[in-house]
């Protein structure tokens, strides 16, 4: 009787596998505690012991240089230009164009940065029109006897963007912004004229997210042609911009935009707060700003969306998210994000809701290949071929004969050459980067196969495997999922079917805890939130999307009235 219950006990191997299949996950989890509870304790150490945080009193500090009293715009033309030359003067780039308003025999001077301003506009409607005798065909019996502010605004200069600054602290920095500053002897307040207008971009369309059918039109490294661009997508009272100035040492300008009526005031109020905190000496891209103010910059998953295309911004907007654009690069932030949104494109609804369904399906079947289809592939070619189709085995154990390697190393030969060449084609130059990728992967994948060191079959995976991740619209996610790739093999070499479920699993755990910005990255699954199903896997038709997602809480709910 003992020798037959004996019998249907597992395998002292399959016990093993579930052991390890229980303690991984353990392990995994009490490193995971441990190292949050040592971040979140060290910086609760520092706050507490000092009453303060670090950036706390950095603020103060700033606070405290805002105070302190500041130098003067004097009216003495010889002294303020003095201390100009000695603050910037030094730069090569910083030029001193004087002259004399003869009508008023008064000196000035302008001082601009080389290539940050149109020449011939600051010729034509600054220098003519003051250096002109007779005030360039005004009045003169409406002109004072003296220069004054309001007379050079109102009736000289015919240029729309005229302000006055009083501090030379803040008239250096506009200097080196690119602003053009009028000094004019005897007057307090110095005049900016103008503003920069460098080299920039043509606008063009956006290289990251091509559309077949959808607007041509992308973001540009210029501030203030991004916002313009935002505007310009349709007529919206409530559509506001804050602006905000990061960078210790190099300032740059920063807008949040948002639709006030719509965006929920607690998020508005948390990402003020976050963007606020920002403290780093430069930032060159959005991309640090995104990693400065992440939830949890331990996950492998971004928890904000970065996009070139001013009409997905508008669309993000609509549903009550903020976006975020920084001065110097074409990429805005979307915040908050979730992982379906990821994988949707604005194409899903410029086209019939029918074949944008289809499309998104596609792309979400395309990302669980991308993710687990090397770690399949191993699970049952090492550990349960019994799984699959008797006819299929044979086909693959018949093109394995004479491959030296386990199925781990030729699946990592093959995904390294892979992940290189594609690495490749993008730094190469254009006109041969995508030939150069193609071509190489056809003579490596046909070099390895003829030379014994993968077997066909295996070339056909990773290359279902790589073009599926390319299915994917947003690239930073295509990367987490390659990225995940590998550890999904390693489980799967480790542990078979068990750790390649374990590893699916992790990731599924992980997802559900992950927050963006206060809303749950797997939303609308966990929690479950079934009126938002309409525009996840599926892309309902218009008419029946009559209401913002429930995630967001916005104060407005329905998109129609």
């Amino acid at each position: 009787m003992w020798s037959k219950i004996i019998l249907y006990f597992p395998s002292w191997s399959t016990l093993f596998q579930a052991g390890l299949a229980l303690i991984i996950p353990l392990g995994i989890y009490y490193i995971n505690h441990s190292l949050f509870s040592f971040v979140g304790g060290k910086g609760a150490k520092i706050r507490h012991s000092s009453g303060r945080s670090l950036s706390d009193k950095h603020n103060e500090e700033n606070v405290d240089q805002k105070h302190e009293p500041s130098s003067k715009v004097t009216g003495n033309y010889d002294s303020d230009l003095q201390a100009i030359r000695e603050a910037i003067g030094q730069n090569s780039d910083v030029h001193f164009r004087e002259f004399v308003m003869k009508k008023f025999h008064a000196r000035s001077v302008l001082v601009f940065i080389e290539g940050m301003q149109d020449e011939k506009l600051m010729s034509k409607q600054v220098l003519e029109v003051l250096m002109f005798e007779d005030g360039q065909g005004q009045d003169q019996q409406k002109q004072p006897e003296g220069l004054s502010n309001s007379f050079i605004k109102e009736s000289l200069m015919p240029i729309t963007q005229i302000s006055e600054v009083t501090s030379m602290e803040e008239l250096y920095e506009f200097i080196l912004l690119g602003h053009t500053v009028l000094l004019i002897e005897g007057m307090k307040e110095a005049l900016l004229v103008g503003s920069p207008n460098g080299a920039i971009r043509s606008v063009n369309e956006p290289t990251s997210e091509a559309l077949l059918r959808g607007p041509r039109i992308g973001f540009t490294e210029v501030l203030s042609e991004n916002t313009s661009m935002l505007r310009r997508q349709g007529l919206n009272k409530s559509l506001e911009m804050k602006k905000f100035q990061v960078g210790n040492r190099i300032k740059k300008d920063l807008v949040i935009a948002y639709i006030k009526d719509i965006v929920n005031p607690d998020l508005l109020e948390e990402v003020n707060r976050r963007i606020s905190k920002i403290d780093m000496d430069f930032l060159p891209e959005s991309g640090y700003v995104e990693q400065l103010i992440e939830d949890n910059y331990l996950s492998p998953f971004q928890q904000a969306h970065n996009t070139e295309r001013p009409d997905r911004v508008i669309n993000a907007l609509l549903e009550g998210r903020i976006a975020i654009l920084l001065d110097g690069t074409p990429f805005a932030l979307i915040v908050p994000v979730t992982f379906s949104m990821l994988l949707q494109s604005p194409e899903d609804y410029y086209e019939r809701w029918i074949p944008g369904t289809l499309l998104r399906l596609l792309r979400f079947s395309g990302a669980f290949i991308a993710l687990m289809g090397p770690a399949l592939y191993i699970s049952f070619i090492s550990f349960h071929p019994g799984l699959i189709p008797t006819k299929l085995v044979i086909s693959i154990i018949g093109t394995r004969q004479g491959v030296p390697f386990p199925s781990v190393i030729e699946v990592l030969i093959l995904e390294i050459s892979i992940e290189i060449l594609r690495e490749a084609g993008i730094r190469l130059p254009k006109p041969i980067g995508p030939a150069m990728g193609i071509v190489g992967g056809l003579v490596i994948g046909d070099a390895a196969v003829n030379a014994g060191i993968v077997s066909p079959f295996l070339v056909i995976v990773v290359a279902v495997t790589a073009i599926s991740s390319f299915s994917i619209p947003t690239y930073s996610a295509g990367i987490t999922l390659r990225l995940l790739r590998f550890v999904g093999m390693f489980f799967a070499a480790m542990l078979g079917m068990f750790g390649t479920i374990m590893f699916f699993l992790l990731i599924c755990i992980h997802l559900t805890k992950l927050n963006s910005f206060g809303v749950p990255y797997v939303t609308p699954f966990s929690p479950m939130r079934l009126s938002d199903w309409k525009d996840v896997y599926i892309r309902a038709p218009l008419s029946l999307m009559k209401r913002r997602p429930v995630m967001m809480k916005t104060q407005q709910r329905k998109r129609r009235s």
